[in-house]
């Protein structure tokens, strides 16, 4: 079945008022994009309640469907048929063909539904679809009709042409990708993060990210994995610019002066302080994490307390009431578990305490922090100044 278009439905776009062609435009773009790597020739345009994506002649349509599957703010596609004239005698006509062509003489049970944007059409909704299912009726006796739970949902929608389909492929649904402003994520080589950053991604937000590295505790291969797992989550988020960050003497400064139990809050202090500042560069609003609340030590509802009390953004965790099994179901979904749990660790698991503070009071880390004072500054400065910068492309 060679389709012609791309019906695009979205959901949450449509509640927007006023300024929903701003998020229309936003999912044009981000589907333009998508279909430029497949082929020449897509037109994408806002119509009304849907995005209508028009097909070349020659293009896969495997690889499109696949390719608009990745955009936020699409709730479904729906490849159709395109009938230039949408007179009556037309439409039937054409509505048989494709049912003929689709389903080559199974016999099932259907529905008509319809959708009448162009309300200058002459014959209104209702009768068109029972119009249409007797013209059906009578040209494939095979068939019968179910108001209630049909097997086929043939839809047709009457705008400057008519577009008829019944295949209804879901979309990852959320908002398109730039809508709602940027945000710095703190990409770890676990499961956690990467699912994280394709959880604020699905809410419009751009995202960077910013790695932390530990040479020579931590291997090149690991600093590889988190490159991988930025370029598996681009696919959804589009581009991303990672901050790769040598810790190792920021951690070795902690490990020298800081009780052992508080290294991990502490650590995470200084690198929300550090990722922070790139978030400034970025002009991002906020920071990203993968944390839920309890899943380790660290991030009980205490030791969340004591990493944000350092932080003069917000700092967004979408996981923080998942249970893990929900982050690794994701995780799945959007193929990065495979590389998340390749055994490469990062400098959080390297330098963890054995009995880390389970409950920590922010006094307490603020004084033990203190210890640092003179030392941590030009260790901070050094890193910062150190980076390296990753463009990963989509």
């Amino acid at each position: 079945m060679k389709y012609r278009a791309l019906l695009i439905k979205y959901a949450e776009i449509g509640i927007k008022g006023q300024n929903r062609y701003v998020f229309e435009d936003a999912l044009c773009d981000r589907i333009r994009g998508k279909l430029k790597k497949i082929a020449e020739g897509f037109v994408c345009t806002r119509e009304q309640g849907r995005i209508l994506v028009e097909c070349p002649e020659e293009y896969d349509y495997d690889d499109t469907v696949n390719a608009i599957k990745t955009v936020f703010g699409v709730w479904a596609i729906c490849p159709a048929i395109v009938i230039e004239d949408a007179s009556w005698e037309s439409l039937t006509k054409n509505t048989g063909d494709f049912v003929e062509e689709r389903f080559k003489g199974e016999s099932f049970t259907f529905k008509v539904f319809a959708r009448r944007s162009d309300k200058r059409y002459p014959i209104e909704t209702p009768e068109i679809c029972s119009r249409m299912g007797d013209y059906l009726l009578n040209r494939f006796p095979e068939l019968k009709v179910d108001v209630h739970e049909p097997e086929v949902k043939l839809q047709v929608e009457i705008r400057n042409k008519a577009y008829v389909f019944c295949d209804t492929i879901p979309g990852p649904g959320g908002m398109p990708v730039g809508a709602n402003g940027r945000a710095m994520l703190l990409l770890s080589g676990g499961i956690d993060s990467p699912v994280a950053g394709y959880m604020i991604a699905k809410r419009g937000v751009y995202i960077d990210a910013v790695y932390f590295h530990a040479p020579p505790y931590t291997s090149e291969r690991a600093k590889q994995k988190v490159v991988d797992l930025a370029k598996l989550i681009s696919v959804y988020t589009g581009p991303i610019r990672l901050h790769v960050v040598n810790f190792t003497d920021v951690q070795l400064a902690i490990i020298e002066k800081c009780p052992r139990e508080e290294l991990t809050i502490i650590m995470r202090r200084y690198m929300m302080r550090i990722a922070e500042h790139f978030a400034g560069q970025r002009k991002a609003l906020g920071l990203v994490t993968g944390e839920s609340i309890g899943q380790v030590a660290s991030q009980t509802m205490q030791g969340l307390a004591a990493t944000n009390a350092v932080c003069t953004m917000p700092v967004y965790r979408p996981l923080i009431a998942f249970d893990k099994q929900d982050i690794v179901d994701i995780s799945l979904k959007i193929n990065t578990y495979e590389t998340s749990i390749e055994p490469y660790e990062d400098c959080c698991t390297i330098f963890v305490a054995k009995h880390p503070k389970t409950k920590p009071r922010i006094e307490v880390i603020e004084r033990s922090e203190r210890k640092l004072e003179g030392v941590i500054e030009e260790l901070v400065e050094k890193a910062i100044e150190t980076v390296e910068i990753i463009d990963i492309a989509e």
